[in-house]
């Protein structure tokens, strides 16, 4: 089949192109690499700086539109495919649904429905919108809700959910929002991820090695401020037992190169699930110490590995966490086992991609 992957999110799409080529199919990604992160893409479509920048994208996409058409299936990372303006969206994406076969929105991330469901519906017990009952309140989240509800965005993620194939969701917390408006439309499809060769055998150290990552755009979002806090709290405890590396908005291939070596990431405060660079790590023999909850594994119907250290979203858990690795290190090679194996199971990128050709062949 001919296969058109539109935008990007940690690298979802070119981990799932590279399965799909493995399986003899011709695909396409079309992005912007996911801004400073630099993910692999077919065709660029990164948005310049300064007042000309949309002007010279738009020329630009009207340029590639004779590339955009003929395909059997075309795959939006969001309702904000292209770094345009809602109401510029709505116009490719009718051009998209006109000149292509079957059309599928992805519910990967910031969206309409995740904002709304988080606020409203309250399907998750802690999210990025909400503690409990209590809606969170920092700069970042209220942001997002001012830009997702009542808004073009809203109205263009609205028209393109109704009018899609159908929606693919990569964590179980997205698809719980999307399954309460679109039920008949929603399948779950666990992220993709590339095996590492890598040995979970751990080289003798006198230091446990965390790692975390930093966004700073979306650092207090994510929770990374919160972790990164009590990593530097468990250090000054115990300096002589761990060592701290920390990655701040670099580049993916620099990204990687940094968490090599590491014994645990710490990453997604308010996530129920491990995302695609907690997925990265783990597949690298790398402990996840982020979300683990019992919905996670449900929903993969995994009943036997528990390789994920879980922590709630506050300050005291991710100190905890941190502070039992450190006193029993004996643990370690169990969990960087367990933890390749999980990926192995439920997020190899050829098993994954084989799952999108019979959802969009449905």
């Amino acid at each position: 089949m001919k296969i058109l992957l539109i935008g990007e999110y940690s690298n979802v799409h070119a981990t799932l192109a590279d399965g799909l080529r493995t399986l003899g199919h011709q695909v396409t990604v079309v992005s912007n690499g996911d801004f400073w992160k630099d993910y692999p893409r077919d065709i660029d479509v990164s948005r310049q700086p300064g007042l000309t920048g949309g002007l010279r994208l738009m020329v630009r996409l009207y340029k590639l539109l004779p590339l955009l058409r003929g395909y059997d299936i075309v795959q939006l990372i969001n309702p904000i495919f292209f770094e345009l303006k809602a109401e510029r969206l709505f116009w490719f994406y009718n051009y998209l649904r006109r000149h292509n076969g079957r059309l599928f929105l992805g519910g990967f991330g910031m969206d309409h429905y995740w904002v709304h469901a988080c606020i409203h519906e309250k399907p998750l017990r802690y999210s990025d919108f909400n503690i409990g009952d209590q809606l969170r309140t920092d700069a970042e989240a209220l942001r997002y809700r001012k830009e997702w509800l009542g808004t073009a965005k809203e109205r263009l993620n609205r028209y393109i959910a109704d009018d899609c194939d159908g929606i693919i969701t990569g964590l179980y917390e997205y698809d719980a929002c999307y399954r309460l408006y679109f039920p008949e439309k929603t399948t779950y499809i666990p992220f993709p991820i590339k095996p590492s060769d890598f040995s979970t055998q751990r080289a003798k150290k006198s230091k446990v090695v965390f790692f975390i990552g930093i966004n700073h755009e979306r650092s207090a979002y994510k929770g990374t401020d919160v972790m990164l806090r009590a990593a530097r709290e468990v250090q000054q405890q115990y300096s002589h037992r761990m060592k701290l590396l920390v990655a701040e908005s670099v580049p993916f291939a620099e990204y990687q190169q940094m968490m090599e070596g590491s014994d645990a990431i710490l990453d997604q405060l308010y996530s129920y699930t491990p995302s695609m660079n907690s997925l990265l790590a783990m597949s690298k023999g790398i402990i996840d110490i982020g979300g683990g909850e019992p919905e996670n594994y449900a929903i993969l119907q995994e009943t036997e590995l528990r390789p994920i250290i879980n922590v709630q979203p506050n300050e005291e858990s991710v100190r905890q966490a941190m502070t039992g690795l450190i006193l029993h290190p004996e643990q370690i090679a169990d969990l960087k086992s367990q933890s390749v194996e999980y990926v192995r199971r439920h997020h190899d990128y050829i098993q994954i991609a084989r799952r999108y050709l019979d959802a969009w062949t449905k």
